[in-house]
Formats: C-alpha cells, sequence, structure tokens
C-alpha cells in the first residue's frame, strides 16, 4: 500500500486483548465485592430459617461456612464435616472429626438441620452429599446394629453416579471396624443419639424426601444447602454469589459472622468503599469485649483441661500445672508454668516435635509428686498444638480410666492406641482440629520412645 493509505498493522490493537482481560477481570472483582458477599448471604439465611420452620427443628452450622447463614440466638450448635472427606476416591469417616457433640441435641429435638453451602456451580457441598450420610451410615450400624432397615447409606436423589455410591458403601463396615477400635462406649453413645438417623435434604431447588418429619422412630437429619445454584459468572446474577460465606479469610477483612450478625444492618447499608474500614472499627470494638476463656475437662481424666492461650496472661489462674505451647520461654519464671515456644502454624507443629522431651519431663516431675494437680494446656487457637501436647501425655502417663499411673514400660504404643486416646479429646472437645503435622509430630515422638 502506499505511504498514505492504510497498513495491516495499523488495523492491529495489540493492547486489545489484555485491555478486555482486565476489563473482565475488574466486572469479576466488582461482582465479588464484599457488600455483595454480605447481601448474598443475608438472603440466603431467609432461606435456610425458612427450613428451620418447615421442619421444626435446630440448626448446627457445619463450621465454618454455615455459621454465616444463621442467626446465633437461632443456632443451636456446630459440627465440622470436611468435604475433602467425601471427595471422590477419597471417601473417610474421620477420626479427628467425629462431631459426637450432636448426638443429644438431635435425641432431645428429634433431630436436626445441618446447614452448610458451596461455591458457584454445585448444587450441595460435599460434605453434604458424601460426609454426612457416610458419617449417619456408620453410626447407625455401630450404635443400632438390630436395626437393619437404616444400615444402608443415604444418598440424594439423582446426585452421585451408581459407581460412586456402590464404592461408597462398601467401605462402611471397615469404618465402623475402625470406630469400634476406638472403645467408646457405643452403649453409651447409642442412648446419647437414642434412635437411628434419616436423612433429608434441602436446597434451593428441592426438598427430597418431602414426606420426611420428626418421628419417634429416627431422629431426622436435614442436610441444608443454603445458597442458590448459579450455573453461569456472577457477573449474569445481578450481584448474588453462591457460597459467598465460603473461605471467608480471602474476603471478610477479618469480619466474623457472629460480628456480621450483631451489625448486619450497619454493613448491609455501608458503601463498598467504605466497608474495610466500618468492619475495622466492628472488630476492635468486640477484640474489647472480654472473652470467656473457659476450659475444657477431657474425660475420662478428673484433672487434665485444655483452652486457648490467655492474652498476657503470665500467671495460670485456678490451675495448678500450665503447659503453654506457643509462649515464649522466660529465664526463671513459674516452676509450674512450661512456656514452649512453639511458632504457628505447620512452623509450630515442627517445633513441638523438639518440645515434646520437656512436655514428657514437666508432667512426670510435678503429676508424679501429686497426680491430683490440675493441668492446662493451652494454644493461640486451643485446637492445634494444645491436642498434640495433651495426647502426647495421656498415651504416657495415664490408664483406659484416665488415671495417672505414670511411666507404663510394658504398655504397647502403636498408632492405633494413639487414635484411642485421640479419641477422649476429640469426644471432649468437639472443635479440636489437630494437624496432620501436630499428630505426625506426636506419632514420631511416642513411636520413637517405644522403640
Amino acid at each position: 500500500m502506499s505511504s498514505g493509505g492504510l497498513s495491516v498493522s495499523d488495523l492491529e490493537f495489540p493492547s486489545a486483548a489484555v485491555s478486555v482481560s482486565q476489563l473482565l477481570s475488574s466486572l469479576r472483582r466488582s461482582a465479588l465485592s464484599v457488600s455483595n458477599r454480605l447481601r448474598s448471604i443475608d438472603a440466603d439465611a431467609h432461606f435456610v430459617h425458612e427450613v428451620a420452620d418447615h421442619y421444626n427443628l435446630p440448626l448446627v452450622a457445619n463450621e465454618r461456612c454455615g455459621s454465616w447463614y444463621i442467626d446465633p440466638t437461632k443456632k443451636t450448635g456446630s459440627a465440622y464435616f470436611k468435604s475433602t472427606d467425601g471427595h471422590t476416591g477419597e471417601w473417610s469417616f474421620s477420626f479427628r472429626r467425629l462431631n459426637l457433640q450432636i448426638l443429644s441435641l438431635a435425641r432431645e429435638n428429634g433431630g436436626c438441620i445441618i446447614v452448610d453451602s458451596t461455591r458457584r456451580g454445585k448444587l450441595m457441598p460435599d460434605a453434604l452429599s458424601k460426609t454426612v450420610p457416610i458419617w449417619c451410615a456408620v453410626l447407625n450400624r455401630a450404635l443400632f446394629p438390630t436395626e437393619p432397615a437404616l444400615h444402608p447409606v443415604q444418598f440424594p436423589p439423582n446426585f452421585l453416579t451408581a459407581s460412586e455410591e456402590a464404592q461408597i458403601e462398601q467401605r462402611i463396615d471397615g469404618f465402623v471396624d475402625s470406630l469400634k477400635e476406638l472403645k467408646l462406649d457405643l452403649a453409651q453413645l447409642g442412648k446419647d443419639l437414642g434412635r437411628p438417623i434419616r436423612i433429608a435434604w434441602a436446597n434451593q431447588a428441592y426438598f427430597y424426601p418431602t414426606d420426611l418429619h420428626k418421628s419417634g422412630q429416627y431422629n431426622l437429619f436435614v442436610l441444608c444447602s443454603a445458597s442458590r445454584r448459579v450455573h453461569g459468572a456472577e457477573a449474569s446474577e445481578g450481584g448474588y454469589i453462591q457460597g459467598a460465606g465460603d473461605d471467608s479469610e480471602g474476603w471478610s477483612n477479618g469480619l466474623t459472622a457472629p460480628v456480621f450478625w450483631e451489625s448486619k444492618d450497619v454493613l448491609l447499608a455501608t458503601e463498598e468503599s467504605e466497608l474495610p474500614s466500618v468492619i475495622q472499627e466492628l472488630m476492635e470494638r468486640n477484640d474489647k469485649t472480654p472473652a470467656s476463656q473457659q476450659a475444657t475437662l477431657v474425660l475420662p481424666s478428673s484433672n487434665l483441661y485444655i483452652s486457648q492461650s490467655q492474652p498476657n496472661s503470665g500467671g495460670h489462674g485456678s490451675y495448678d500445672l500450665v503447659i503453654a505451647c506457643n509462649d515464649k520461654p522466660t529465664e526463671g519464671g513459674n516452676i509450674k508454668k512450661l512456656n514452649l515456644g512453639c511458632g504457628p502454624h505447620k512452623l509450630g507443629s515442627r517445633d513441638l516435635r523438639l518440645a515434646l522431651d520437656k512436655v514428657h519431663a514437666f508432667a512426670e516431675k510435678h503429676l508424679g509428686s501429686n497426680a491430683s494437680q490440675s493441668l492446662l494446656v493451652t494454644c493461640e487457637t486451643g485446637k492445634d498444638l494444645s491436642v498434640g501436647t495433651l495426647l502426647a501425655i495421656v498415651c504416657l502417663f495415664y490408664d483406659d480410666n484416665g488415671k495417672y499411673v505414670g511411666k507404663q514400660p510394658q504398655l504397647y504404643m502403636d498408632k492405633q492406641f494413639i487414635r484411642q486416646r485421640l479419641a477422649w479429646i476429640i469426644t471432649s472437645k468437639p472443635d479440636a482440629n489437630p494437624s496432620r503435622a501436630t499428630l505426625q509430630s506426636v506419632n514420631a515422638f511416642l513411636l520413637q520412645r517405644r522403640d
């Protein structure tokens, strides 16, 4: 072409693709704004409370997501069912999350509604389609062996393939055997639950089955997926976000579900640009409210307690002995308080492995001289390192009845024995959540001592 005409290069726009990509990314961020999330949660919470009214059953949050959708004044409990235990090929019954705390609640009310949600594209989370049905089948078989009608796994309608259902069914008896190996009092657990479990599902697409209600023959567990299923992108939904409460650490600016419900009207009326500062102010105000730091007694012991760390607490309150997993060691200090100085998260789990010798010596010295002394173990969450530390102590020094007996040189300790002792802590403190790294550290320490 002549110099005065258009060339091919004049018609190309190399930056256009980038600009379109940036525009789409901006639109998606706008659709996923915090204000849209909070409005979506509020809308889904209305559905959850309608389900509660329909079945006249108490609401139980599958933590952490479920709590966003339940008014705290109407929340009667928490459960800890992981979707990963229902992932295809990974089906499992968790021995770190037994969820036995909801048995009595279900017996007293004829059942309960377990609330959870999931993100775009799925009708319900794997926790509700597989993890909870597995758990119910295991309990029905273990606690009510003479009532076979409810022994098969109860699956949601037309949701899983026949092959996946069959593969899950084949694993249940093995899970039952493993549960029995924990040496829990199954007869008492049967009394706690009272009746076998029937499952119903409730979501914004359907209720199934429609004819199940509270009955003297079974406890009804309604598995409620709070959010409406969205097939397309969020931008096409007028600001609605499916599973808006999921993975809140990534979007909430520190906001928690209780503070959201306490200040819901204010938050929903606040412009997006002002939300971060308003949330910060609400959380700072909430942090100034003294929190109850009540410790949990680990049964069947009569003197072992576990709790979250007490900020700025140099003493040990009403407990004779304290092991603080995350507190920094001090020179001199209180001879009846052991600070392990473990770091946070996975680093702390590795640190614990090196600190367990100190734990062993501390417990042997002080409980050996007076076994009736109370011992409190703390960590930053009260759910991880403190669980591992107490697990080591009960394995080393306590008999099957929860009594301190000192060294047990004739005791054969293996992973099954350690799992039995872990069940004490998990049953006493249902929100205990020791990481895999923490349990590996404790196992390595205990099994090495055995060898």
